[in-house]
């Protein structure tokens, strides 16, 4: 009798196994459809996939093209906002970005003491709803969450943002849809007036 339990038992587990087995990827399966029915594909940054499904700071700590802004915006303090509902709209600049910076600039902001002023650069990186490439217009005006405005140029599909001080940047990958809002991947760190 104890075998025959141990042994239905058994079948029941194996069941259980197999039924989770076929479900899971199904579910996912069936996610991803819905994702890309719904418009919002999967877009690769950094090396890593940005699913749709999380939201702006859960997709960017995988991109190995974004750990500077990551740990600025770590720094800042921002981590909260951009887990926020949103919806937001992210230019976010690449290691290269920062890079371009004089040396020691992103060693000086990211120090206790500079946090007001890098809160200030990042969020003006940081408009208020959700913008995709479609929707920056040549000649648009976008008020940041910093306060002070960029400026779109699109020409020939290429789009560049004009910040407070007259610096450039390109979008080099637009539309990386994220459950609160949209990122686009810049090539430039923006710089507000003051």
């Amino acid at each position: 009798m104890f075998n025959r339990i141990a042994l239905l038992s058994a079948a029941a587990i194996g069941a259980l196994t197999l039924t989770a087995t076929v479900i899971a990827p199904a579910l996912a399966q069936d996610k991803m459809m819905k994702s890309e029915m719904s418009g919002d594909k999967t877009v690769m940054v950094g090396g890593s996939p940005m699913y749709p499904s999380k939201n702006i700071i859960q997709n960017a700590v995988n991109s190995r093209d974004h750990t500077t802004l990551v740990a600025a915006v770590k720094a800042a303090g921002l981590i909260d906002t951009l887990e926020g509902k949103g919806p937001f709209t992210v230019f976010a600049p690449t290691n290269a970005a920062f890079g371009k910076l004089p040396a020691g600039t992103v060693e000086g902001l990211v120090k206790p003491e500079n946090k007001a002023t890098l809160t200030k650069i990042l969020t003006y990186h940081v408009v208020p709803g959700k913008f995709e490439a479609a929707d920056l217009t040549d000649g648009k005006k976008l008020k940041t969450v910093e306060g002070e405005t960029l400026t779109v140029s699109n020409k020939d599909g290429k789009v560049t943002l004009t910040d407070a001080k007259g610096g450039t940047s390109t979008v080099t990958i637009a539309n990386v849809n994220q459950s609160n809002g949209v990122i686009h991947v810049v090539d430039t760190v923006l710089m507000p007036a003051s």
